[in-house]
């Protein structure tokens, strides 16, 4: 616990996933699947999981936010690098955010979030970046309170299954 203007409040640990955790990330992310009504797009498996995390050329990362009181995970961040040309240097685009319902509003979300700006500003990088649903009010609402602001001039748009494909054949 830590004294700011005469409140306690709970220091959060952030820590880095390790091999150990892909069973608990493989977990995470099919609640936020569920959470965001998609439970059949959450496809990945464990062992993809591990490649992408851990593999010979790991091309994504992960941090686990831990309950101080507890010990035990309650939330993921996972992120990989991404590149502006127009600024020169790379950003970090945060793929998934997710806490547990039962530990929401604890500051674990803002402390996963709080680390990715911390390794942004430590490592150079300009942007820290991410997408969210149009009907997620409370994500929303919570990004937009730590200074995020919507890109709304750009629409995301997506290839996958038959379409890509088609293209890519």
């Amino acid at each position: 616990m830590t004294r700011r203007g005469g409140l306690w409040l709970a220091a959060r640990m952030i820590r880095t996933a390790t091999p150990d955790d892909i069973p608990l990330i493989h977990t995470l992310v099919r609640e936020l699947a569920e959470y965001e009504k998609e439970p059949h797009e959450a496809r990945a498996t464990e062992e993809q999981l591990h490649e992408a995390l851990f593999g010979e050329r790991p091309a994504a990362y992960a941090h686990i936010a831990v309950d101080d009181a507890t010990g035990q995970p309650v939330g993921f961040s996972l992120w990989f690098l991404n590149f502006s040309t127009w600024r020169g240097v790379h950003g970090i685009y945060l793929e998934d955010l997710y806490v547990r319902p039962e530990a929401r509003g604890g500051g674990h979300g803002k402390a996963l979030l709080r680390e990715l700006a911390r390794i942004c500003v430590e490592r150079g990088y300009e942007r820290l970046e991410w997408s969210v649903l149009n009907w997620n009010a409370p994500s929303i609402a919570f990004y937009e309170a730590v200074g995020a602001r919507p890109q709304d001039e750009w629409t995301v748009y997506r290839l996958t299954d038959g379409a890509l494909t088609a293209l890519g054949s």
